[in-house]
C-alpha cells in the first residue's frame, strides 16, 4: 500500500481523489503503522476538494456521493493517535474555509457530521489539540447566515433546544491562553450577527445567559488586578510592574471592545443583561464605593482605578440605559454603595464560575433579592440658583455622609492630589462627551456643553416656551427643570426597583444652572491651586472652555463673587507655589479665568513672566512661550482632551531627577516650562471668555533688524551669532586667565555681548599677526551667569555656566513602556583672574550691563501678550 500511494498519477485529478477515497476505505484500524499514509490522505483530500471547488464541481460531487464525511467521522472513531485527530480536524478546516460553493457549504454541515465532531470526546489536555478544535469551530462559524446556521441546530416545537457550536465554544471563552479566548469571542460574535430570532433567544435564556454573567464577572476578576497592580507600583517601582500595568489595561480595553461590539450585534436583551450585570457585579459594589477618599484600605478596587474604569466603561461600551444609570446614581451619596453588616453587597448574586471573589461578596445567583435595600436621602443644598462658593468648598469634606458621587468628583477636583484631579476631569468630560448620555443628563449633572446649551434653549424660544430671549437667559425655566426632574427621577427609580438602591434626590427641582455653577466654581478653582500639574490644569482648561458660559449677566451675577472669593481664598496657597517657582514673595497671586478682566490680578501675573525674563533662561522664553501657545491651543480646542484615561493610572514622571539641586539652572528651566504653560492657558482661556477669536501665535513683537551701536556690532558678529572658530575684534576685550583642568591655566580675552534676545560670554585667543582680533574659543550663554567678585579675592570673578539649551525642548525620546528618557545637564562654574581690581569690576559690569540688554529685547518683544487688553 505504500508504494502505490506513492506511484506517478495527476495530483490534482478526480483519478487522484478516488484512489485517495479508496485506500482510506480499506484502513481499518488507525495505529503507528499506517498513521503517517492516512495523514497525507486526509491533508490530500482536502487540498484536492479546495482545488475542484475553483476549477471543477465534479470533485465535490464525487465527495458526496461516497459520503467521505462520514469517512471522516469513522476514521476519527478508529484512530488510536492524537496525530490523525489533528489533521482530520485541520482538514475540515481548511475545507470550510476555502470552500466557496452555498451548495458544498451546505452538504458539510448537514446529516450532523460537523456537530458529531464539535460534540467528540478529544483529549483537551494536548494543547496543539485544543487549537486545531478551537480553529476548527471558528471556521464554522465563518460560515453562518440565516440558512447555515439551522442546519447545526436542533429545534423542539419552534424553539432552538440545542446548539452545539455555541454551547461548546463558550465553554472556552475564560480559558487562560489568550489566543483561545479571542477565537471563542470572533465565534460567538459570528452567532449574534446572524441576527436568527430563535437562535437569539437560545443564547439570551438560562443557562446559555450565564455567559455574560460569566463575561462581566471575568472582566471585574481583572480590574481589581488591575488595581492590585497600580496600588503595588508604587511601593515597588520597576518596568516590569508598568509592563504589567499596561498589559493589563490593554486587556481589559479588549474585553470593552468585545463587549461593546456584543452589544452592537443588535439583541436587546443582551444589551440588558450585560447593563445588569456591569451596574450588578462591579459598578454599584466595587467602582462608586472606591470613590470615597477614607475608603477602606481593604477595598478591592482604589479610587484611581475606579475613576479610569468609569471613564473606560463609558467611552466604550455603548448603552444608553448603562450611561444614564451611572450619570443618576452620581447623585447618590457613597454610603448608598457602601454595604452594611445586615445587607448583602448590591443585593445580587452569580451563578459564575469565580466563585472564591463571588463568595466573599454574597454573590450566589443571578436573581435579585428584596431584602436588604440600601436606602439614602439627599438633602437639599440648593434651593436656589446662586450657590455661595464658601459654602460649596467647605462642605468639601471627604468623610462628609451627604456628599453625593457627583460632589466627589467635584471635591477631588478643588481638594484632590493632582492624580485624582485628573480622574475626576477624566469622568467628567468622559461623560460630556458620551453620546449615549441624554442631554438633559448632562445637564442636570452641569456639564452640557455651551453650544448644546444655546442650541436647546433657542430651539424652546422658537417653539413659543417662555418669552424669546428671555427665556434663552433666565436663571429659571420651569420647562427645563420638569424635563430634567422628569428624566432623571425615571432613572433614579430604576435604581430603587431594579438594583436595591434607594435615592431621594430633593435637588430635581432646582434648576441645572446651579450645577453648572458648581462645576464653574471646581474649575475655576482648579486653575487657582498651587499643587496641580500645568499638565492637569490644561485638561481642566479644556472642559472649562467646553462649558463657558453663554450670558455675561450669569457670569457677572454669580461668577465674578465666586472668582473674588477664590482668589482670596487660595492666595496664601498662589503664594507658595510662587516660592516653588523660585519667585518673588511680593507676587501674590495668579490670575483666575474671568468674563471680566481683573487689571491687578493680570498685572501680577505679568510680574511673575517679567522676573522670569530677568531669570536664567529668558532667551528661550519666547520660544517656549510660542511652542506652548500652539500646543494650549490645540488642547483646549481639541474635541476631546489630551490624555488617554490609562494616563490616570501612570502619571508622567517629573523630569527633573531627585539627585538635581532645584537652585540648578535645569530645575530652572522646568520651573520656568511649567510657569509658562499655566500662564499660556490662563491667557488663552480669559481670550474665549471675552468672546474673542484665538490667535494661531502669541501677539509677539518681531525682533528688530538694524541692530543699534553695541558690543557685539563692534566685535564684527553677525546675526549667526558666535561660534568657536569665529574670528572677532577684540576691542572691548578684557584680558583674563583660566584654568579648565588644575595645574593648566590658559590666558584668553573676555567678552560679553548681546544680540536680540540672545547673550553670550565669550573667551578668545589672539591672532598673533592680527592686532586687536582674536578667535573665538569658548562661547557660554550669558542668562544666568550670576557674575559675583569673589569675597577674598578682587580680581576673581565667578560665573554659573549653564547649558545652552533645555533638553525636554527637543522631541522627547522614551524608553520601554512610554518612560521619558532624558539626560540631565549640570552648570558648570568658571573663575575668571583679571590683571587688577578694576578689570574685574569693568567685567563685571560688562556682563551685567549686556543682560540687561538681552532682557529688555525680551520684554519688548512680550510687551503685547502681556497686556490682554492690546
Amino acid at each position: 500500500m505504500w508504494f502505490s500511494f506513492w506511484r506517478s498519477r495527476d495530483r490534482f485529478s478526480l483519478e487522484e481523489l478516488r484512489y485517495l477515497t479508496d485506500q482510506l476505505q480499506k484502513v481499518q484500524i488507525v495505529n503507528e503503522v499506517n498513521k503517517d499514509f492516512v495523514i497525507e490522505a486526509l491533508r490530500s483530500i482536502a487540498e484536492l476538494l479546495t482545488y475542484g471547488d475553483q476549477h471543477d464541481p465534479s470533485f465535490f460531487e464525487f465527495f458526496m456521493e461516497k459520503q467521505i464525511m462520514g469517512e471522516f467521522i469513522r476514521i476519527l472513531k478508529i484512530s488510536k493517535t492524537v496525530a490523525v485527530s489533528l489533521q482530520l480536524l485541520q482538514t475540515i478546516s481548511i475545507m470550510i474555509q476555502n470552500l466557496k460553493n452555498e451548495h458544498a457549504i451546505y452538504y458539510m454541515f448537514s446529516n450532523e457530521h460537523v456537530n458529531y465532531l464539535i460534540t467528540y470526546s478529544f483529549d483537551f489536555r494536548n494543547e496543539e489539540l485544543l487549537s486545531y478544535y478551537i480553529t476548527f469551530l471558528r471556521a464554522i462559524s465563518g460560515k453562518l447566515n440565516k440558512n447555515t446556521i439551522s442546519l447545526l441546530v436542533k429545534t423542539q416545537d419552534e424553539e432552538v433546544v440545542s446548539f452545539p457550536l455555541y454551547v461548546e465554544a463558550i465553554r472556552f471563552a475564560f480559558h487562560e491562553e489568550s489566543m483561545v479566548r479571542t477565537a471563542v469571542r470572533a465565534l460567538t460574535l459570528n452567532v449574534y450577527h446572524v441576527g436568527d430570532d430563535f437562535v437569539n433567544k437560545f443564547v439570551t435564556s438560562a443557562p446559555h445567559s450565564d455567559y455574560f454573567l460569566n463575561l462581566v464577572s471575568f472582566f471585574r476578576e481583572q480590574c481589581i488586578n488591575l488595581s492590585k497592580l497600580v496600588s503595588d507600583c508604587p511601593k515597588n517601582p520597576s518596568s516590569e510592574s508598568v509592563s504589567a500595568i499596561l498589559a493589563t489595561v490593554d486587556e481589559i480595553e479588549d474585553n470593552l471592545y468585545y463587549i461593546s461590539d456584543v452589544i452592537s450585534a443588535g439583541i436587546p436583551v443582551v444589551g440588558r443583561l450585560i447593563t445588569d450585570n456591569m451596574l450588578q457585579l462591579l459598578i454599584l459594589p466595587l467602582l462608586f464605593p472606591a470613590l470615597q477618599i477614607d475608603a477602606d484600605s481593604n477595598m478591592k478596587i482604589g479610587a484611581v482605578t475606579s475613576l479610569y474604569l468609569l471613564c473606560c466603561i463609558l467611552r466604550i461600551v455603548k448603552i444608553k440605559d448603562l450611561a444614564n444609570t451611572i450619570a443618576a446614581a452620581l447623585f447618590c451619596p457613597l454610603e448608598a454603595f457602601v454595604p452594611n453588616s445586615e445587607a448583602k453587597l448590591n443585593g445580587y448574586v452569580s451563578g459564575s464560575d469565580f466563585t472564591d471573589e463571588n463568595k466573599e461578596l454574597g454573590i450566589d445567583s443571578v436573581a435579585p433579592v428584596n431584602g436588604g435595600q440600601l436606602c439614602l436621602d439627599i438633602p437639599n443644598k440648593a434651593s436656589s440658583s446662586q450657590v455661595h462658593p464658601e459654602d460649596f468648598i467647605t462642605e468639601k469634606n471627604f468623610r462628609s455622609s451627604h456628599l453625593s458621587l457627583r460632589d466627589t468628583l467635584l471635591s477631588y477636583v478643588t481638594d484632590g492630589d493632582d492624580v485624582q484631579a485628573l480622574g475626576s476631569l477624566s469622568v467628567l468630560a468622559t461623560l460630556l462627551q458620551t453620546k449615549e448620555l441624554d442631554e438633559l443628563m448632562l445637564d442636570v449633572l452641569g456639564i452640557l456643553p455651551q453650544r448644546k446649551q444655546h442650541k436647546k434653549l433657542l430651539l424652546q424660544a422658537l417653539v413659543g416656551e417662555g418669552s424669546g430671549e428671555e427665556q434663552l437667559f433666565s436663571s429659571e425655566s420651569g420647562s427645563i427643570r420638569d424635563g430634567v426632574s422628569n428624566e432623571l427621577d425615571g432613572y433614579l427609580l430604576n435604581l430603587k426597583e431594579q438594583y436595591g438602591v434607594s435615592c431621594s434626590f430633593a435637588e430635581a427641582g432646582a434648576s441645572p444652572r446651579v450645577h453648572r455653577n458648581q462645576v464653574l466654581d471646581a474649575l475655576v478653582s482648579l486653575l487657582c491651586r498651587s499643587n496641580i500639574s500645568a499638565e492637569t490644569l490644561w485638561d481642566g482648561g479644556w472642559l472649562l472652555r467646553q462649558l463657558l458660559p453663554y450670558s455675561e449677566a450669569e457670569f457677572k451675577s454669580h461668577h465674578l463673587k465666586s472668582l473674588k472669593w477664590m482668589v482670596s481664598d487660595y492666595e496664601e496657597g498662589l503664594s507658595r507655589r510662587l516660592l516653588d517657582l523660585g519667585l518673588s514673595q511680593e507676587v501674590s497671586m495668579l490670575p483666575c479665568v474671568q468674563k471680566v478682566i481683573y487689571k491687578d490680578s493680570y498685572r501680577n501675573c505679568t510680574t511673575i513672566l517679567l522676573q522670569e525674563i530677568k531669570g536664567i533662561w529668558p532667551d528661550l522664553l519666547i520660544t517656549m512661550l510660542c511652542d506652548e501657545w500652539k500646543k494650549c491651543k490645540r488642547a483646549i480646542e481639541a474635541s476631546s482632551p489630551q490624555k488617554e484615561p490609562k494616563c490616570i493610572l501612570l502619571p508622567l514622571q517629573k523630569l527633573t531627577s531627585e539627585d538635581v539641586p532645584a537652585e540648578s539652572s535645569f530645575a530652572a528651566g522646568e520651573r520656568m516650562k511649567e510657569l509658562v504653560k499655566v500662564f499660556v492657558l490662563l491667557h488663552q482661556l480669559q481670550i474665549f471668555s471675552l468672546g474673542r477669536p484665538l490667535p494661531e501665535e502669541p501677539p509677539i513683537c518681531p525682533p528688530i533688524d538694524n541692530l543699534e551701536v553695541s558690543r557685539a556690532k563692534t566685535a564684527g558678529l553677525d546675526v549667526s551669532g558666535p561660534k568657536p572658530g569665529t574670528e572677532i575684534r577684540l576691542v572691548h576685550a578684557l584680558p583674563c586667565r583660566i584654568a579648565f583642568e588644575r595645574g593648566k591655566e590658559r590666558h584668553f580675552s573676555f567678552l560679553a555681548v548681546s544680540m536680540g534676545t540672545l547673550g553670550w560670554v565669550l573667551l578668545a585667543e589672539e591672532l598673533p599677526f592680527k592686532q586687536h582680533y582674536g578667535v573665538v574659543r569658548v562661547a557660554a550663554p550669558l542668562a544666568g551667569t550670576n557674575p559675583r567678585i569673589d569675597d577674598k579675592h578682587s580680581r576673581w570673578l565667578h560665573l554659573r555656566i549653564r547649558p545652552s539649551t533645555l533638553p525636554f525642548l527637543d522631541p522627547p525620546k522614551f524608553g520601554a513602556h512610554g518612560k521619558t528618557r532624558m539626560k540631565t545637564l549640570v552648570d558648570g562654574r568658571w573663575t575668571l583672574a583679571f590683571r587688577d581690581d578694576g578689570s574685574c569690576k569693568t567685567a563685571l559690569s560688562m556682563i551685567l550691563e549686556e543682560i540687561n540688554l538681552q532682557s529688555s529685547e525680551v520684554e519688548r518683544r512680550l510687551k503685547p501678550v502681556l497686556d490682554i487688553e492690546l
